[in-house]
This record gives structure tokens, sequence and C-alpha cells, in this order.
């Protein structure tokens, strides 16, 4: 992968040179500033003055240009215009054919433009992302606040592109006219939406929704996945992924995430009476739970390594392992045997396949539908979530079958077991793998049956120019001038092990991990020991519990709602994020047994205060981490996604083991001993959060 610097010369369009964000030219004057702050002839206030002024003109330039270039589109359109309705009162089939190319010519001129502000958008991230790696402060947040929320924003022009939406919808809604309807009378506007079989808009399409950086629901869900993508994939890596997309197969691997929560969920309002029947304590429970997590922190591992070669094979191997672990964990009640039962779940953790689940999505679905896909991982955890208790409270029977018990104990191992056998089926008859052979295939740009009118945007964004020694000497002065942690940022080779990884963290990174540990370890206490705590205090049945935790995961997607689509739109994330790690923190406090007698609604109202806030801050946490991250760790075994996966899993664990080790002091204390260690990881966190970003300010 060769630098920013080289792939923004090489793919600009020659004739609009002189527009483009001078990256080159800003990213010597940050080692400029670097070297007179380190030698005292420049302070902290001029620098973040004389960059901010620099800032300015740079996206001046670009936004004057970008107008311009708008107006000249719609002149051509108001003339293209007049001609469509010439043509309407006297249609003739070869105007109306060369009135569809001359729109189809404008959608090839918008296409460039919106390509254009792209690479403008992405030079502007990083040169604030260098910005702030190289002087510690939190610049990014400053600039973009204060500029786009200016009532004379220029920023908004490239961040939000204004005015381009109405001429793409002039070009899109025109083609669509130009089109032989047979007498339809809909446009685009009109529900359902007439599916517009053009290449110029399709491709146009793909342009905005990359372009489109405004947070939403369906963002927010995708960056909840933490599924991690190129800033700017190539064109020839886009029809790389129509050729790898195959629907079924995405079905299977969102299938396999659901059923995997739903395995995760249902022991739990059972555990505590399943240990007891084995001669054990109710708190085993935390063991029994907390299992399948400590398979889980080497299964990610070995499933992220082996996605690299294939999909199909691991998530085979998953469905096996999972079916065994399950029949193990309904036959351990009859053969009496404790061990059995952890055996089950440490099995049920080893086919863990989130790591392919994660990496299927990244690496074969297709840019324009990615982030649907991701939104569609995270709402099968949530559904799977919630259906696991619920199933739990359905499974309330007993009865047996020659020597095979089946109760509300042994019938969710033998249901997960049924299920994962039916689904090995179906993933043995449906699934495609696709191909791993992607650095073979021929570029497309080496064929001569492009038409010529893509020439002027292929040559800018497919063929790359020659690399003179100028571009080789300044990447060489970036990599010498920028530090070791900037020159492997620009390599952009993938981590190639967990040091390796770890060493890419930046501190805000690090802080962010430590949030999503600590929520994760709040929601595992919970969770895991809410059958134990209920039935100690209020008697609940397992029923009742089972209902209790039902309820708390259908919170997750209204939630993730009401935060992707209002509140992260009115707060900036970091004000989320703070305001939520207080909260979790007040749920935690609100949960103690200290005088009063322990009521229902204290302990109801507390869980859904830690749940929900600690959902908040997954949802934020996750989006901001997808933002920051290092682009090395985009692929590869050691991506960004196992890392965090990895943090949650060894807090699970913690967590789990938590509740077995109290529980040796008795039931009676088991509630208070536990919230302790929450609530003291949860304030270090809120000190770590508020220390972090002060000191980038």
């Amino acid at each position: 992968m060769v630098a920013f610097g080289k792939k923004l010369k090489e793919r600009q369009i020659q004739e609009w040179q002189g527009y483009y964000i001078n990256y080159k030219l800003m990213k010597k004057r940050v080692k400029q500033y670097a070297h007179q702050i380190e030698v005292g002839t420049l302070d902290r206030r001029h620098v973040l003055k004389d960059f901010s002024r620099m800032l300015d003109n740079q996206i001046e330039k670009i936004v004057l240009f970008l107008l311009e270039q708008q107006g000249l589109l719609a002149s051509r359109l108001t003339k293209l215009r007049e001609q469509h309705d010439a043509l309407e009162e006297q249609p003739e089939f070869s105007q109306i054919a060369e009135l569809r190319e001359a729109y189809r010519a404008v959608g090839q001129d918008l296409l460039k433009l919106l390509y254009f502000v792209e690479m403008n958008a992405i030079g502007l991230r990083k040169i604030l992302k260098k910005f702030d790696k190289r002087f510690g402060y939190r610049f990014t947040d400053y600039y973009v606040k204060t500029r786009a929320n200016h009532p004379y924003s220029q920023l908004q022009q490239v961040f939000k592109h204004v005015g381009l939406g109405a001429v793409v919808g002039a070009v899109s809604r025109n083609l669509h006219e130009l089109q032989d309807r047979q007498g339809s009378y809909l446009s685009i506007y009109d529900p359902p939406a007439l599916p517009l079989q053009d290449p110029v808009v399709d491709l146009i399409k793909a342009a905005v929704d990359r372009l489109s950086y405004s947070t939403n629901f369906l963002n927010f869900l995708a960056q909840h996945a933490l599924i991690m993508q190129e800033e700017l994939p190539a064109p020839t890596e886009e029809h790389i992924d129509e050729e790898r997309y195959h629907f079924m197969s995405l079905l299977l691997n969102l299938a396999n995430t659901f059923l995997y929560m739903v395995n995760t969920y249902i022991i739990v309002p059972t555990a505590d009476d399943y240990s007891m029947s084995l001669g054990a304590a109710a708190t085993v429970c935390g063991v029994v739970i907390g299992a399948m997590a400590v398979a889980q922190v080497f299964s990610s591992v070995y499933f992220s390594a082996w996605s690299n070669r294939s999909y199909f094979r691991p998530l085979v191997f998953s469905s096996i392992v999972l079916f065994v672990g399950n029949t193990m964990y309904a036959l351990a009640y009859d053969m009496n045997s404790l061990v059995v039962l952890l055996l089950g779940r440490l099995f049920c953790g080893l086919g863990s396949a989130r790591a392919v689940n994660r990496r299927y999505i990244s690496d074969c679905v297709p840019l324009k539908i990615r982030m649907q896909a991701s939104a569609g991982f995270v709402s099968a955890s949530a559904l799977g979530m919630a259906c696991g208790p619920a199933l739990a409270g359905i499974l309330q029977t007993n009865f047996k079958i020659y020597k095979l018990t089946f109760n509300q104990d042994t019938l969710p191992g033998w249901v997960m077991a049924a299920a994962w056998l039916v689904y090995l089926i179906w993933l043995w008859i449906s699934f495609k793998e696709p191909s791993h052979d992607v650095e073979e295939r021929p570029s497309p740009h080496a064929s001569n049956s492009e038409p010529a009118e893509n020439d002027a945007l292929e040559k800018g964004l497919k063929q790359p120019l020659l690399i003179t020694s100028e571009d080789k000497q300044e990447d060489d002065e970036d990599q010498e001038g920028d530090g070791s942690e900037e020159a492997s940022e620009e390599s952009r080779q993938p981590a190639t092990s967990i040091a390796s990884a770890y060493r890419l963290l930046t501190p805000s990174v690090k802080v962010q991990l430590l949030i999503y540990f600590m929520l994760k370890y709040a929601m595992e206490i919970l969770l895991s020991e809410s059958s134990v705590i209920t039935t100690y205090y209020f008697s609940w049945s397992t029923g009742t519990v089972a209902i209790f935790l039902a309820c708390l995961g259908l919170t997750v997607l209204p939630v993730n709602i009401v935060v992707g689509s209002y509140i992260s739109n009115m707060f900036e994330d970091r004000q989320i994020l703070l305001a939520s790690e207080i909260m979790v923190c007040v749920g935690i406090l609100l949960s103690f047994h200290v005088i009063l007698p322990y009521t229902v609604p204290q302990y109801v109202c507390s869980g859904l205060i830690t749940f929900v806030f600690a959902e908040v801050l997954e949802g934020v946490n996750l989006s901001l981490l997808s933002r920051v991250m290092s682009s090395r760790l985009s692929r590869g075994t050691y991506n960004g996604g196992l890392l965090s996966t990895e943090a949650g899993t060894i807090a699970r664990v913690i967590a789990d083991a938590t509740i077995t080790l109290a529980g040796y002091l008795g039931e009676s204390k088991l509630l208070n001993i536990t919230l302790l260690p929450s609530l003291i990881i949860c304030l270090s966190s809120i000190v770590a959060t508020c220390f972090t970003y002060n000191s980038l300010y």
C-alpha cells in the first residue's frame, strides 16, 4: 500500500491539480511546527492559530472550485432540461438517445467531482489526525466543531457535500424519465422506487455513499460492529467485492452470529440450578457461564487466522464443535458430572466464529451494502441476546426418553445442539466459498472495452501515473520525519502479532479499550449473577429471571435507534461517552445493598440504568474506535475487531471468575463484593477519559 501523498498525486485529475488539498505542504508544515516547538521558537497558541488559518485557506480553495464546478454542471443541466421539454412535445427516438447520452456525460463529470471531494475530505481527515498524533492535542474536535457549526461553514461543503445532492437528483431523475417505461408516470420520488438500470447512476450512488459521513442509525450500528475498511478502496477492489458476494452466504454468516449469541445467553437463567443439581454451589454458575468466554479468548485468534484462507471450513468446524459442546452440556445432568458440564461450555467457546463473521462482512460484502450488512451483524447479535433468555423461560418442562432427562437445565443444550445440526446442513448445502486469489485477478483497466468518456476519470482513479524521484523523496522524508509510529501507519501493512498490534494503539485508543473492558465487565456481572441474586433476595422463578433478561436484551436496538438517529446529532461523541460512563457508575452505585431492605424496584431500575447506558457506551465507544484506530488494523489476523473482541472476552472471563470466588463468602455478600470491582473499574475509566481528553485539548 502506498502512502496517501502518493495516492493523492496518482489519482487526482490533472486539469484540477491546483485545487486539491496541498497535502505535501501541510505535512512539511506540521514537521516544521514540531521542530520550532522543540527549539522554543514557537508556542502552542501560535501553532494552533497558524495551522487553523492554513486549513481555512485550503478548504476555501477547495470549496470555491467545487461551487464553480457545480455551477457549470447546473448550467449544462438547465440546457438539457430545455431540450428535454422540447422532446416531450415532439418526441424523436434518435434525439432521446442523444439526450440520454448527454445526461450520462454530465453524470461522468459529476462522478469526477464526487471523487474530487472524497479525496480532499480524506486528505483533511488525515492531516488533522497527523497533527493530533504529532502534538498530542485534540485539535480535530476543536476545528471541526468551530467550523462545521458556524452559519457560514465552508467545511460543511466538503464533509456534507452540500449542493451536490441536487445535481445527483437531477441527473438520476432525468435518466429515469428517459428510460422506456411504456407509459409509466412514476418518478424516482414515487414509492415504490423503480430500479434504474444505468451504470452511471450506480457509480454516482456508490460514490455518494462513500462520501456520506453524517451520523445516522445505520452508520451507528455498522460502527458498533467494528468492521473496519480501507478509507479509499480502489475501483478494482469494489469489482472484486461484487464477484465474491453471495447473499445466501451472508445470510448464513448472520445466522451463525444470531445462534451463537442465543447459545451464550440461553443458559444464564438456569445455570445456578444446574450447578446445584450436580452438587455444586449456586455461584459456580459464574464458572459455567464464563467457561465459554475462556475458550473464546483462544478461539478468536485461530478463527481470525483461519479466515485468511477460508470462510466455509471455519464455519463448518464451528458448527460441529458447538453441536458437540451443547450435547455434552445436556448429557452432564444424567452423567452427574460437573466436569462434563464445564467441558461442554468450553467446547461451545471453542466454536466462537465471530471473528470469521466480522471478517466475511469486511472482505466479501460490496462496499455499497457493507453498512447494511454490518448493521445486520449488530442486530443479529442483539436479537440473539434477547432470544436466549426468552427461550430458556419457555423450556420449563420435565420428562425422560429412555435414560435421557429433558428439563429446564438440559433442554437449552438439546435445543441448541439441534439448532446447530440444522445450521450445519444448511451451511453445507448453501454456502459459497469466495475466492481468495484476488491479487492474481487482472484489473479492469487492462480492458480496451471501456468507453472513451470514462478516460478522464479512469486515468485519475485506475491508472497510476509514474512516480517521480521527487515523490519518492517526499515519502522518504515523511517516513524519516514522522517517526516509527507514523511510518508504520503510512505503510499500512497488517500487524503480525498481538504485540505489534498493541504498539499501534494510541493513548486515546487504549482508554477506549479500557472503557470497552469496563462496560463488558459491568454487563457480565449484572447478567451472570442475576439468577442467584434474584433467587436469594426476591425468590424469583427461572421464568421470571428469563423475562427480566429478555427485556434487557430487547432494549438494545431501541437504544441504538435513539442514540444513532438523535442523540449523536445533538452532542459530540466524547460528551456522550463521558455522560454514559457517569450513568453506568450511577447504576452500579444504586445496585449496592447498604442499609435498607433490597427491593425489586431498586434492583430492576439500577440494572436497567447500568445495562442501557452500557449499551449506549458500547455503541459510541466502538464508533470512535472504528474511526481512530490505525488503518494497519483494518486487515490481517490481528485486526481491530480481534483486539476489541479479546478485551471484551477477557472482561467477561474475569467477571464470571469474580462471581464464583465471591460465592465462597456467601450469597448474602455476593452482590456488594461483585459490584465493588465494577465500581472501581468504572471510576478508573472515567478518570482516564477526563485526563485523556483534557490533555488533548
